[in-house]
């Protein structure tokens, strides 16, 4: 079964496009493939996508992921959209300040106030 997005919620709240894994971990490559897989068809769908990514369920990933959200972000900025990250856990958000990409990337505490001027 092979269905690119049966580990992703996604929702569209007033012309944004809310993205939610729902593994608690996202360690293995097949996963990581089939989010990029995702991600990319709903950028390239929606031109000057607004994004945002609720990693609220997410406990664990692996530095794949990173590398996944640093080309979400060109492919975003190239398409003149906007990506936002919000609900990220403590210890993953740790990850993001030691690796300075809590800079490349907007991070929000919750998705009430990622989605504020989206």
């Amino acid at each position: 079964m092979d269905r690119s997005n049966a580990n992703l919620s996604i929702e569209y709240i007033g012309g944004v496009t809310v993205v939610v894994p729902t593994d608690t971990k996202i360690l293995e490559e097949e996963q990581i493939q089939s989010l990029e897989k995702t991600f990319m068809s709903l950028i390239e769908q929606n031109a000057g996508a607004r994004l945002l990514i609720d990693f609220s369920h997410v406990q664990f990933l692996t530095s794949s992921v990173l590398g996944l959200l640093i080309r979400l972000s060109r492919r975003v900025s190239q398409a003149e959209g906007r990506l936002r990250l919000c609900s990220i856990a403590p210890k993953i958000l740790e990850i993001f300040k030691i690796t300075r990409l809590d800079k490349v990337f907007e991070i929000y505490k919750d998705r009430q106030q990622a989605l504020e001027g989206l």
